[in-house]
């Protein structure tokens, strides 16, 4: 029987999932049928477009990274997810359609009636899942890049003729309609077939018959995932967000100071010059601040620059969580205990997804902190702005584990005046 993509993830995301999915994230069973209806054509629609943008390297490395996941040793669950997975799913949505990635998990809520944490689960649940499949059988079918593009080209009408027009989805990726992104794809797809068929090898696997296997088994981890999301089932709702920053890196533009490792931070309080005590992290931000604004012997430049250790935005939006709030008021309370301090505001990407993109992002990300700042009583004079540089400091390659690209998604503080 020849592949069929769209009924392949439809019987992996079935009644069955959607019966439990509905019940762990409190919606109506229907409602979840028509959001995955939604979801699974409009994510493969983007990853289309992706192809017939030309950037193969950059697809490529989206499906390898996806099918790179260990979906078969569930015991790493407790520990990996949903940061692992959901994060993952943020980023290949983010790659896809850009600053859109938001405008998408609107549109799925608003068409199939869900809450939109509950459209932005179910995505980011969904678009690793696609990609893994596509990589499986690239796998099965001994594919590298040009069959890979072949793969996505002999299922195109198909899934472009499954998206509902009530997405609105052409607008939403910026094209005049979603044939254009057919005719582009076939265009790149014949051009290829002409080109060396060896950009990074096949997506390989010790055998086809695990393809088989790995669809048995995700419909089990994506049904975990969503429990895990819900808070292992006791009801306590833990937003799904797009972390920014990893503690202790800074851009080739930032003085090196070291922190804490994540796993062992420190708890201290920090106390300011106006007698202020703030609860704070060992090595975090407000901790590495303060000594810096108190030491005689340091100058403010454009090369002191502080990452952000605590700062989530929802996934591809420009909107702060509420649990980040935290460190945005010790931030303005650090500053107001240092009313000589001047800052700026840098937002950061890794190099994952469209370049244009990425730097809009940051630069709305960035601009969100230094409204935030505002809003939290800094004064005007001590804000200096702020400036989205998208992937342009970027360490870690597009095609490097999610653990490394993580590494290059922050706001940073550079602090110009003390």
């Amino acid at each position: 029987m020849a592949f069929d993509l769209i009924d392949t993830l439809k019987n992996l995301f079935n009644n069955e999932f959607s019966n439990k999915a509905a019940a762990q994230l409190g919606e109506n069973e229907s409602s979840v049928q028509k959001a995955i209806g939604g979801i699974i054509p409009a994510v493969l629609t983007g990853l289309l477009n992706k192809a017939g943008s030309g950037d193969t390297g950059g697809l490529i490395a989206l499906i390898k990274d996806a099918t790179s996941v260990n979906l078969s040793q569930p015991g790493n669950l407790s520990s990996g997810l949903p940061a692992g997975l959901l994060a993952k799913g943020a980023d290949i949505l983010r790659s896809l359609f850009g600053n859109k990635a938001g405008d998408l998990t609107g549109a799925i809520a608003s068409y199939a009636g869900i809450k939109v944490q509950s459209a932005e689960t179910l995505l980011q649940t969904a678009a690793p899942a696609s990609l893994s499949v596509i990589g499986q059988q690239a796998a099965a079918q001994h594919a590298g890049p040009s069959g890979i593009m072949d793969i996505l080209n002999s299922q195109k009408d198909k899934i472009l003729a499954a998206v509902p027009t009530g997405l609105g989805l052409a607008s939403l990726l910026g094209v005049p309609s979603l044939g254009d992104i057919g005719n582009r794809l076939s265009g790149i797809t014949d051009s290829l077939k002409h080109a060396v068929n060896s950009v990074g090898g096949t997506v390989s696997t010790p055998g086809s018959n695990r393809w088989i296997t790995w669809l048995i088994v995700a419909v089990a981890i994506i049904l975990l995932i969503i429990w895990l999301a819900k808070g292992c089932g006791g009801g306590h709702n833990t937003p799904v967000a797009d972390s920014l920053t990893v503690t202790g890196m800074e851009d080739s533009a930032v003085s090196a100071v070291s922190t804490e490792p994540v796993a062992t931070r420190e708890p201290i309080k920090v106390t300011l010059p106006n007698g202020a005590v703030l609860e704070a992290y060992k090595g975090g931000i407000e901790d590495r601040l303060v000594a810096f604004l108190q030491d005689p012997n340091t100058q403010g430049g454009k090369d002191q620059w502080f990452d952000f250790d605590n700062l989530n935005f929802k996934t591809g939006s420009a909107e702060i969580t509420p649990e980040s709030r935290v460190q945005i008021s010790n931030l303005a309370a650090i500053l107001n205990a240092f009313p000589k301090a001047k800052i700026k505001i840098g937002g950061y990407t890794d190099a994952t997804g469209d370049a244009k993109a990425n730097q809009q992002l940051s630069q709305e990300r960035a601009e969100a902190v230094n409204h935030a700042l505002g809003e939290a009583n800094v004064k005007p004079v001590q804000l200096l702005g702020a400036e989205g540089y998208g992937a342009q400091f970027a360490k870690a390659a597009a095609d490097a584990p999610d653990e490394e690209r993580q590494k290059d998604r922050r706001i940073s503080v550079s602090v110009r005046e003390k």
